[in-house]
């Protein structure tokens, strides 16, 4: 098997190419800091020159087939033969703030597991809890994050939380604010 050869289209190259075709209110970055962060999630990471039509389908080392993400993006993204699919994908995750898809990303897996929304269950909370003001609950849910995070590790061999562990210390900070105002949750 002989091994691949290196990816020669440069980061600036891509940049350059795509800046004039896509809108940058499609994506999680700014045109101005592309070539720093990550296109689908808009985080500072490692970039990486992704192919939009993989080299094992015949994809091209060239500024038009390459896009930037970091590792974990690059590693959900879509391996296919249709230029578009990649296109589809990127901006439909779009986030206005850096360093917020993930956090997103880990509500979304919250909702899944526990079929409430993190905000549905401040709402609850509070109204269980006979607090009118949410900001209280809020606030309480800050101060509480830190002590949540410590009980919390990253998976081995990775630099972040998986959207699993984010759901987690969402809960662990509900069922703690329950613990606090002497009710349950759910």
């Amino acid at each position: 098997m002989s091994e691949r050869a290196k990816i020669k289209t440069t980061i600036k190259q891509a940049v350059e190419y795509w800046s004039n075709l896509i809108d940058e209110c499609d994506l999680s970055v700014d045109w101005a800091e592309a070539d720093t962060h990550c296109w689908r999630c808009g985080c500072e990471k490692n970039l990486q020159r992704c192919h939009i039509i993989p080299h094992a389908l015949g994809g091209e080392d060239s500024p038009e087939n390459i896009v930037l993400l970091c590792g974990r993006c690059h590693a959900e993204g879509p391996n296919v033969r249709d230029t578009s699919i990649m296109w589809d994908w990127i901006k439909a995750y779009k986030v206005p703030f850096y360093e917020t898809f993930w956090i997103i990303q880990g509500q979304k897996e919250y909702e899944f597991i526990y079929k409430k929304s993190v905000l549905q269950e401040i709402k609850d909370i509070s109204a269980k809890a006979n607090i009118e003001d949410k900001n209280v609950i809020i606030d309480k849910f800050k101060s509480l994050y830190d002590g949540a995070m410590k009980n919390a590790s990253i998976h081995y061999g990775q630099p972040y939380f998986n959207t699993a562990t984010i759901a987690g210390i969402y809960r662990m900070i509900f069922n703690q604010l329950c613990k606090e105002f002497n009710i349950s949750l759910g």
